[in-house]
């Protein structure tokens, strides 16, 4: 990392504190908040920078605000226009609304509803265009030609990383003593913004701060890149942190962060859930399966040696539906809800045997299913598919030998 007096990559210290002047008009200096638990796992004091409580519910207003108040008159009357499926189109909207100028927003068909309100309450015009966020960009660079209106793109831009870079800041004033930066990568305009402004910061006091990035396995772009010295378009697959799903790096992002961010690793889907179900229980957020990579990472070991570690909690945009399904792969990862098929013979009691046992276990049957036409049943047999609440590893282990031991044939679905 650059000692004091090199030239950083990305936005320079004095442009951040402008900007942070700039950005102040919408954005809120979000809560700092201590985790005990979260400490106890790394043996340091753990940080959680709750931008998921900003307006509009993410980072993204900060970039936002910053690019579109930069705009020249003439621009700004031509309009601007975005690509987004959630959190940047309600950045866009709530500052062109913010600053009167007329917003088109391209989303993908299928958004999520709550989103597509929001964006829509910000008094922004949303296209519904294309099944990808990729399509809906290439809309969005056609209405920008046919009508002037200026793109605000989603992280690659130095105005954009200039108003994220914000942020870090923040982090500097609430946690002056912080050794590490925990943030969630997608095109990396977030982490680039902080890393320019914690690594500048530090390098004028004589000290140094790690930063470490961390993505989801299914649409981890910046390794790849990062072994091979430039952007690299990888093929990503499902993930349920869509605010991060992004298959290429920005190319100015990708410059300052192979500079200054330490380290990046990536996260599992059930890493990312068990996170999200983690912060819902014992911090009181709600945040999005994006904003929890940080998290995430810190639950699968992936964060060492931190000293005094602050985790950016980016965004709190979930669909209530995804919610749900969230929480219970986030609670099946965490070995607290346990799926069980049990071949039964076909004869009264055995049903109630069953649940019997698993009330002996001191654990609660939520859901039963029982047929006699699953696949390599016997004409004698029936097929109980039973759904259990446990209270983790051990327990989920003693209602299973509970049931084996009364002579239960039994599969654990994972």
């Amino acid at each position: 990392m650059p000692d004091t007096g090199t030239t950083f990559a990305g936005p320079a210290l004095a442009d951040i504190e402008a900007a942070r002047t700039r950005v102040s008009a919408v954005a809120q200096v979000t809560p700092m908040e201590s985790s005990r638990f979260l400490a106890e796992i790394i043996e340091s004091p753990v940080y959680l920078k709750c931008e998921n409580l900003q307006r509009t519910g993410s980072y993204k207003i900060r970039g936002a605000y910053n690019r579109i108040s930069s705009l020249s008159d003439e621009e700004k009357a031509r309009g601007v226009v975005a690509a987004s499926a959630g959190n940047h189109a309600q950045g866009v909207a709530f500052a062109a609304r913010e600053l009167g100028i007329k917003a088109t927003i391209f989303m993908p068909i299928g958004v999520p509803l709550p989103k597509l309100q929001a964006t829509r309450n910000y008094g922004a015009d949303v296209v519904l265009r294309g099944h990808s966020v990729e399509e809906a960009l290439r809309a969005a660079a056609e209405f920008s030609q046919a009508t002037g209106a200026v793109v605000i793109p989603p992280f690659d831009h130095l105005d954009v990383v200039t108003g994220q870079a914000t942020l870090g800041l923040e982090i500097l004033d609430q946690v002056p003593d912080v050794d590490t930066v925990v943030v969630s990568i997608g095109g990396g305009g977030l982490i680039s913004g902080i890393a320019s402004a914690v690594k500048q910061r530090a390098a004028a006091e004589g000290r140094s701060i790690r930063v470490i990035g961390v993505q989801a396995a299914n649409a981890a772009a910046y390794p790849p890149s990062l072994v091979a010295g430039e952007p690299v378009e990888i093929t990503t697959a499902p993930t349920i942190a869509d605010g991060i799903h992004v298959s290429k790096p920005g190319i100015l992002n990708f410059e300052i962060i192979s500079e200054l961010v330490d380290e990046v690793v990536t996260v599992s889907e059930a890493d990312i859930a068990r996170a999200l179900l983690l912060l819902l229980e014992r911090a009181k957020q709600v945040v999005e399966p994006a904003g929890a990579a940080g998290v995430a990472a810190i639950l699968a070991g992936k964060i060492v040696d931190a000293g005094t570690t602050v985790v950016v909690l980016s965004g709190g945009n979930i669909d209530p539906l995804l919610m749900q399904r969230v929480i219970s792969h986030g609670l099946a990862a965490s070995d607290r809800y346990l799926k069980l098929r049990i071949m039964l013979p076909d004869r009264p009691g055995q049903l109630a045997r069953t649940a019997e046992l698993v009330a002996e276990a001191n654990a609660n049957v939520v859901e039963v299913q029982h047929t006699r036409h699953g696949k390599g049943l016997q004409i004698s047999q029936v097929e109980l598919e039973l759904h259990i609440e446990t209270r983790g590893p051990e327990h989920r282990d003693q209602v299973v030998t509970k049931l084996r031991d009364a002579g239960f044939e039994l599969r654990v679905e994972q």
